[in-house]
């Protein structure tokens, strides 16, 4: 029926190789289609198209295609505003086109397309998300004419859709989304074109549906073309603009996209999303509650960004999040939160590190019971972070231990985690043990953190670190600022019953150290029981180790700790017994070390005279240190003895200290050490035999040696 229609010559000319035929023909074709329609002859006017499209569009011949395409263009003119009924039979084969291997057949389709869409218009639309697809397909052509082409046919399209009311945001949004991780930089153009087009429509709600391709936006921002970054960095801008002046939008979905593309490795992106979390934290109000641990895995990581913009947004941001004090009832995940800053306790910034332990400390003031329900998740993580190279960390940490330990049972789980990771990490007690004791001390009462470690090391297994541990406790007393109330307490061990009872829970542990007790005693002014200490030492007692840790001693006797003890020194007859227990220190030492030439010295200045009248006379008669004593009016001596009038042998009690039961518990912590350093010495005998053999025993295997 076509072919009556339609005469032959303008068939062979419309698959003509010239284009001059071929438009032509399809301007013959345009008026005959115009005739039908007119007459409303619809059947001829489907056997025109169908004809048009089986003979010429579905050819193996690319000018009879060329020709279709210019045929069904020609056609739809010719139809006007009849030609919604045909549109079908006539899109079709034109999209199809679009695929063609041809670059001129797809050049011609799009050019069939732009006519056909500025005949029909808005009846267009139906067809949109298969047009959308292929010109999706057409931006990113090899050949530039067609590109150029697209283009020409994506804005008329653009123009139909604004204008229309019969766009479907809702089915359009699938193939928006599917086309968002297209690496092309054509098509990239392109979809955020599209994106910006729809958005700028005031009947279409974009920022709805901003969830779906708000991931491809901000993939496109690392994007090597300047053009594309600049174009999607606007795009995100204007949205961004829309969130806070719209009263409804989903930051649950955006936010899981804005965590992940904080860590993005391109700096910009970095920097957009972390912008974007700062708003969102502002403004999401209850809806951001159950995101709030991984917006904090975002955040802390870009506190310590390389790129100085990035880090004040990310610590503002975290300001205003801890700001927030949200309740688990609404959502709040504390085991969440806290997980992450835990997680954060082991990077390699510091100011995430403190930033994290900002955050425990925090969980812990609000909602302590929840964080402590957790504390075997997170404890070992805490307790390694007191080895951190820094010492605002470790500070911190302690912080944030001694708030654990304000219960006695985390208190005692603290100090007994403390002594154990010190025993198995020697540095760490070398390097930090100081700073961790002094900031405990000055965090949980220093009395009770004595005590609580005195009773711990007292049934310490390993002899040796015990003893260097309370070396280093010992130390720590002697010296620090923040242990002087302790040190007062305990030089009134003799009147006063919290100083006694504090002597004594030390006594017990301090006995694994011979120079440990004898400062204490010293601290404590129980100069009596120092000098009897002194004299039960026995040979193995008086090693290498022992008199590197009475030199310490003797030099710290200078320092203005003990200025109190000098000063007692010119009282030498009320003070017998720290004289005897000095000059006993000094009898220990090698002469030619330096402690010895120190003590001596001191010792050099005590006056020869302390007493007036008969007093002096007795003193420089050369009477021992019991019949000075002796002579002392009573009251006028502070000592262990209740009774100056007493014998020394008979003196074991005062204040009920019982200094016979103390004297025996040091000889009996110290003979164990005896008994242990003579194990280890036979051990390493052995050791050193059996290496021998094993070696000798090889050697005659191998033929060495003439007396195997």
């Amino acid at each position: 029926m076509a072919d009556a229609v339609i005469p032959a010559a303008v068939l062979r000319n419309l698959s003509d190789k010239l284009y001059e035929k071929r438009k032509n023909a399809a301007l013959e074709i345009e008026g005959i289609v115009k005739s039908l329609a007119a007459a409303g002859d619809h059947e001829k006017i489907s056997a025109v198209i169908n004809l048009l499209t089986t003979e010429f569009t579905g050819s193996p011949q690319a000018h009879h295609r060329k020709g279709g395409l210019i045929g069904l263009a020609a056609a739809t003119v010719g139809l006007t505003t009849e030609a919604a009924q045909h549109l079908e039979k006539i899109v079709k084969p034109v999209l199809n086109a679009f695929g063609d291997q041809d670059s001129r057949v797809r050049y011609y389709a799009c050019e069939a397309l732009y006519n056909i869409a500025k005949v029909v218009r808005g009846d267009f639309i139906v067809f949109f998300n298969e047009i959308f697809d292929a010109l999706c397909k057409l931006s990113a052509d090899s050949d530039p004419n067609v590109q150029s082409a697209a283009h020409l046919l994506d804005r008329l399209v653009k123009d139909i859709v604004t204008e229309s009311d019969q766009f479907s945001i809702e089915e359009f949004i699938p193939l928006l989304r599917d086309r968002m991780n297209v690496l092309n930089p054509f098509v990239r153009q392109f979809l955020v074109g599209w994106i910006t087009v729809l958005d700028s429509v005031p009947d279409i709600d974009m920022l709805g549906f901003l969830p779906d391709f708000l991931d491809g936006l901000f993939n496109m921002l690392s994007d090597s073309s300047h053009e594309i970054r600049q174009q999607a960095d606007s795009a995100l801008s204007e949205f961004l603009q829309e969130i806070k002046n719209s009263p409804s939008v989903d930051y649950g979905r955006m936010a899981e996209i804005l965590v992940q593309r904080a860590a993005s490795p391109d700096e910009f992106t970095r920097l957009t999303a972390i912008t974007w979390i700062n708003e969102f934290v502002k403004l999401g109000g209850d809806q951001l509650v159950p995101y709030y641990a991984d917006i904090l895995g975002a955040i802390l990581p870009c506190i310590s960004d390389k790129e100085e913009k990035i880090r004040v947004v990310a610590r503002e941001t975290n300001e205003e999040l801890r700001a927030i004090k949200a309740d688990p009832t609404a959502g709040f995940d504390v085991r969440a939160i806290l997980f992450i800053a835990k997680g954060q306790l082991s990077t390699e910034w510091e100011a995430t590190r403190i930033e994290a332990l900002h955050w425990i400390s925090t969980l812990l003031n609000r909602h302590r019971s929840e964080v402590l329900s957790f504390l075997n998740k997170i404890f070992d993580t805490l307790l390694k972070a007191l080895s951190d190279p820094s010492d605002e960390v470790v500070l911190l940490v302690l912080e944030v231990h001694a708030c654990i330990a304000k219960d006695p049972q985390h208190f005692h789980e603290l100090l007994v985690f403390l002594v154990y990771n010190f025993h198995i990490d020697h540095s760490l007690l070398e390097k930090r043990g100081a700073l961790i004791i002094r900031q405990l001390c000055v965090l949980l009462d220093a009395e009770r953190v004595y005590r609580e470690l005195s009773t711990i090391l007292e049934g310490e297994a390993d002899l040796d670190f015990a003893s260097i541990m309370v070396q280093a406790l010992n130390l720590i007393l002697l010296t620090s600022s923040e242990l002087a109330e302790l040190r007062d307490l305990l030089k009134q061990s003799l009147v006063n019953s919290a100083g006694k009872d504090l002597f004594v829970s030390l006594y017990a542990s301090w006995c694994h150290s011979p120079e440990a007790i004898i400062s204490l005693c010293l601290l404590a002014q129980t100069y009596q029981h120092a000098s009897t200490v002194i004299q039960s030492l026995v040979e193995e007692d008086i090693n290498v180790r022992f008199l590197v840790q009475l030199d310490k001693l003797i030099r710290l006797l200078e320092t203005p700790i003990f200025a109190y003890l000098r000063l007692q020194l010119l009282e030498p007859g009320r003070y017998t017994w720290l004289l005897k227990a000095l000059n006993g220190l000094l009898m220990l030492l090698p002469q030619q070390s330096a402690a010895f030439k120190i003590l001596r010295t001191r010792l050099k200045t005590v006056p020869s005279y302390s007493f007036s009248g008969d007093q002096v006379e007795r003193t420089s008669s050369g009477n021992t240190y019991s019949q000075i004593l002796h002579h002392i009016p009573s009251g006028s001596q502070i000592s262990e003895d209740g009774d100056v009038n007493q014998d020394v042998g008979t003196c074991n009690s005062h204040n009920g200290i019982n200094f016979t039961t103390r004297l025996h518990q040091f000889e009996q912590k110290q003979k164990q050490h005896r008994v242990h350093a003579k194990a280890q010495a036979k051990s390493r005998k052995i050791s050193t035999s059996s290496s021998k053999e094993v070696q000798l025993k090889w050697h005659c295997k191998v033929g060495v040696g003439s007396s195997c």
